[in-house]
């Protein structure tokens, strides 16, 4: 069979091919892409090339499919796998696949056969042999592209941990009707981390939301409001600290002088950081979610209260194949909606300078449909376009009415009405 994808070849060189498949083994799966969310990784892969630890050194002679968010169905199951495999079924995959003999490699930076900005792939057998590919019941394939972003937010709630004193054992997870802060936290993952921390089974009694952006607080609080919240049992303060003199005071007077058991930092600047440690509360856990580019980046921490106030400081890269479990029945049951974090809709052609500018492109996740012919186009902008589109016409009335958001209407209405490519 026949698939385009785009293929990574080394430093800065992304390139859309029209290649041959081959034919998939006894332990194999074939299966077709219909979405692939573009993550700031595969940017760093694009900028590193052969030097990123998870892309092979051979890629100039062997070029990797690139693109780890993806979400399809299954055309055709080898075998080996026919007794926990169908055809038709929907499929999302964990990228990390922790494989002992390759740790590095995973989907989307290291194989040439398997990426999600492809529209066909051939699954390998060590995908399924680490459980790697998941069954989704949801209806937009959309979500099953965000599976992966969201396991990441579920890892961080996960990864944090809280002491008791005379006992040396560490209680995992956020403090249940505690107080938690997310600083810098309206940007995509941050709203992720909002809607987790609302509807998950373990929740706080206070969050507290940063930023210094009016404009994105008014979005944020426009989509997780602090009515739903308050429906279930969270009360919701956002907060913008550049309006305020002294902002930690602030902050510290809102948790009612205590400190905050739980603090997520969602971007990596040094004075946010230093900010999350200046109202972390007794054995208070500060998650630094947001992964610098920078490998000296460093920030202070008062150790002062390390000893005798049991502060602490955890950090996460990605989730593990059970957030990503978590995340789908999340998403499956209605319960999140991660839609909120997605800004730009594009096609297979909008993949390599999408990826290749990554960080000049303001917004949100920018979801890829890998059949369609179609450029990045920011979801703010479908009214512009449907001047002289009747395509965005109707995708501007369907997502205006979904609240600004993208939702499984808009999805399966692109899908029928796009130029394919």
């Amino acid at each position: 069979m026949k698939t385009k994808a785009v293929r990574l070849y080394g430093k800065e060189d992304l390139r859309l091919e029209e290649f041959e498949l081959p034919q998939i083994k006894d332990d194999e799966i074939l299966a077709e892409v219909i979405s692939d969310s573009i993550c700031m990784s595969s940017f760093k892969a694009s900028e590193q090339g052969a030097a990123h630890k998870r892309v092979p050194n051979d890629v100039a002679e062997n070029p990797v499919i690139i693109g780890h968010e993806f979400c399809g169905q299954i055309l055709q199951v080898g075998s080996k796998w026919a007794n926990e495999f169908k055809v038709g079924q929907k499929f999302s995959i964990q990228p990390a696949l922790n494989n002992p003999e390759d740790p590095y490699a995973a989907p989307g930076y290291s194989f040439r056969y398997i990426g999600g900005d492809s529209m066909y792939v051939v699954i390998p057998s060590i995908v399924m042999e680490r459980k790697c590919l998941l069954d989704y019941n949801g209806s937009a394939y959309f979500y099953g592209s965000l599976a992966e972003p969201m396991s990441c937010i579920v890892g961080g709630f996960h990864a944090n941990y809280h002491t008791v004193q005379g006992s040396y054992v560490h209680s995992m997870g956020i403090v249940e009707g505690g107080c938690c802060a997310i600083l810098a936290g309206v940007g995509p993952m941050g709203m992720g981390a909002i809607d987790y921390a609302i509807h998950s089974d373990r929740k706080p009694s206070l969050l507290v939301v940063t930023d210094i952006d009016s404009a994105r607080l008014e979005r944020a609080a426009s989509i997780l409001t602090v009515e739903d919240a308050a429906k279930n049992g969270v009360k919701l303060v956002y907060v913008n600290t550049s309006e305020y003199d002294d902002p930690e005071k602030y902050l510290l007077e809102l948790s009612g002088g205590k400190g905050y058991d739980d603090v997520f930092v969602f971007a990596p600047v040094k004075s946010v950081v230093e900010q999350a440690d200046h109202i972390l509360g007794k054995d208070g856990c500060l998650n630094f979610f947001a992964g610098p580019i920078n490998p000296a980046f460093t920030a202070e921490f008062n150790f002062y209260n390390v000893h005798y106030s049991s502060t602490h400081i955890v950090g996460t890269s990605g989730g593990n194949t059970d957030d990503m479990r978590e995340s789908l029945k999340l998403m499956e049951s209605g319960r999140i909606n991660p839609a909120m974090m997605i800004t730009h809709i594009g096609g297979l052609n909008a993949v390599v300078d999408t990826t290749l500018n990554l960080p000049q492109i303001k917004g949100g996740k920018k979801l890829i449909y890998t059949h369609i012919d179609m450029p990045l186009t920011a979801i703010a902008d479908f009214g512009q376009k449907a001047e002289s589109d009747p395509m965005f016409k109707e995708l501007d009335r369907i997502v205006k009415a979904n609240n600004g958001l993208w939702c499984l209407e808009a999805e399966q209405y692109l899908l029928a009405n796009a130029k394919k490519i």
